[in-house]
């Protein structure tokens, strides 16, 4: 018997709790669902992903008022899937800020995007009729962006590690805190979705460059947030961990003469044990293990992912 499609009969509510991590830091984190946050500076926000419909936005900035009134300057964008951005007109904030690539891939696959993302996940995308169309960065860089906070609060630096989780993420780091905003690169006690992924750098440089940050309190693209450099060292090493994991496996199929039904087969044998039970495993194993061996196959940059291509593919691995 298939397995139900993606999380499209996930639909019971989770309970959102919002954190506040330092002194005008804050992250609002739903039980496995997308984690967004916010840092206040002097006279205004820097607000972190922006949801994916203004509705679901608007409940985000509900909470966050009862702690700070300051209007929202900067909406920091960590890469460019549907689920992070679309909320974005909720925010009107004065610029829209992303990596280079982020505006290319949104340009480039950013319709597709969000048609693939609303049939995987339909319970985040509240009012769905509520979005006004794709969300455009106003302001790009290519490597690293300062924004200074005012007063005694530091700097709010977005920099760019590597390929990762797409060709485009950033994270945010505050310096003053040792406190770092790092998107879907990293995830604690939740598993990756790589299906836009390029694996073999961001299981190793990508995320070196991660840790050698030395942040001692994370927030990753779902999960829980780990306090102390030892409990953020081990979200990098977990993400490492099943990335990797799923490069063993498919390339050994591969070496093997296996289909890619085997190698989904040998993946989901070798990380249930560990990562099974975390949130959307199920739903993001066959299209990890899609684009993983087609990038051990040569191919440099992600197939674009349209809704039909995702039934497909499930159906050939959940099926």
């Amino acid at each position: 018997m298939s397995k139900p499609f993606a999380s499209s009969t996930d639909l019971a509510a989770k309970t959102e709790t919002l954190e506040v991590l330092a002194d005008g830091v804050y992250a609002l984190t739903a039980e496995g669902d997308p984690n967004v946050g916010a840092i206040e500076g002097e006279d205004f926000l820097v607000a972190f992903e922006a949801r994916a419909t203004p509705a679901a936005a608007r409940d985000w900035l509900v909470k966050l008022r009862e702690h700070t009134d300051k209007p929202v300057r900067y909406l920091v964008l960590s890469h460019y899937h549907a689920v992070r951005v679309l909320g974005a007109s909720a925010f009107e904030a004065d610029e829209i800020i992303a990596h280079e690539r982020t505006q290319f891939l949104i340009q480039e696959r950013g319709m597709q995007d969000w048609a693939s993302e609303y049939g995987r996940m339909p319970r985040l995308f509240k009012e769905p009729d509520g979005i006004p169309g794709l969300t455009w960065p106003t302001l790009t860089f290519s490597d690293r962006m300062t924004i200074p906070l005012g007063g005694d609060r530091g700097d709010l630096v977005l920099q760019y590690l590597g390929r990762g989780h797409t060709e485009g993420d950033i994270v945010a780091w505050l310096p003053k805190h040792r406190i770092m905003f790092a998107g879907d690169l990293v995830e604690a006690k939740a598993a990756l979705y790589t299906g836009d992924a390029f694996h073999q750098e961001w299981s190793s440089t990508t995320l070196d460059a991660v840790k050698a940050m030395g942040a001692e309190m994370l927030v990753g693209g779902r999960g829980e947030i780990p306090r102390g450099q030892e409990a953020v060292n081990a979200a990098i090493e977990q993400s490492r961990g099943f990335i990797t994991a799923i490069i063993d496996n498919v390339r050994a199929t591969q070496a093997a003469g296996g289909t890619l039904k085997d190698a989904f087969d040998a993946c989901h044998t070798a990380l249930s044990p560990t990562y099974g039970h975390w949130p959307i495993f199920e739903h993001t194993l066959p299209f990890d293990v899609a684009r993983t061996w087609e990038e051990l196959q040569g191919v440099e940059r992600p197939t674009i992912w349209t809704a039909e291509r995702d039934r497909e593919v499930w159906a050939q691995l959940q099926g």
